[in-house]
């Protein structure tokens, strides 16, 4: 970090499922977090958000389960949050408007919410305006459904990356920078994308956790302990 300019002061969002959270799913943040401090930032906390139950996705247990795992799952960590705030929502919320919320909310100095103030608790020199920075965080893969027809409104990407920006975990086999390069909109838009490369390949995701988890085969040791004995507790991703 440049000793003589003054770190822009960041908190990382992350958007999803998180059916179940993986320890791949806390590994992004640890990645981003030195990327960022190592290129004048100062990372004062993660913000986890789970999807609402109205998302709809195949095999997506409750809300209330999959907020209770990613507690379960951040006990550890002393600077990743969780946020319930999507979860309480009437419906589903456009990832555009997720972060709006947040990033108001972490602005505000009287701010009720649990994460901000722990967030808040950080910042010793508390003036309002508070300007925090928030971005997006996430894999390659997000960023490659950019293009998928109907999936995303171009203003929204573009509120996305313009107003709050990326941080993007690469993955084997992806190339987010060729996507960028082929996106007229992500190349005007490429100074607020930071690509970070993870160059010990961890392949874990959701998805081949519940598929294990169907077959009666172990999981330990891709997700937490503690996440696992609550999933079995509650006989999750049996079928």
């Amino acid at each position: 970090m440049s000793s003589c300019l003054k770190p822009t002061r960041t908190v990382l969002l992350a958007v999803g499922s998180f059916n179940p959270p993986t320890n791949m799913h806390m590994r992004i943040f640890e990645l981003a977090k030195d990327f960022l401090q190592k290129n004048d930032h100062e990372v004062l906390g993660g913000i986890i958000s789970p999807v609402h139950d109205q998302y709809a996705k195949k095999g997506l247990v409750s809300a209330s389960q999959r907020c209770s795992m990613v507690k379960l799952a951040i006990e550890t960590s002393n600077w990743i949050n969780i946020s319930e705030w999507e979860t309480q929502q009437e419906g589903w919320s456009r990832t555009a408007e997720t972060l709006r919320f947040h990033k108001t909310a972490l602005n505000d100095i009287h701010s009720e919410y649990e994460w901000a103030k722990q967030i808040h608790a950080k910042m010793p020199d508390k003036e309002s305006p508070l300007n925090i920075n928030l971005k997006l965080l996430c894999g390659a893969d997000l960023i490659e459904s950019f293009a998928v027809p109907g999936l995303w409104k171009d203003e929204d990407i573009q509120d996305i990356v313009c107003n709050y920006g990326l941080v993007v975990i690469s993955r084997s086999g992806s190339n987010p920078q060729l996507f960028i390069y082929e996106s007229d909109l992500l190349t005007r838009l490429q100074r607020n994308i930071s690509i970070v490369p993870e160059w010990i390949p961890n392949e874990i995701s959701s998805t081949k956790i519940r598929r294990a988890l169907r077959r009666e085969e172990s999981v330990r040791y891709l997700i937490s302990d503690s996440v696992l004995n609550y999933i079995q507790s509650n006989h999750l991703y049996t079928n």
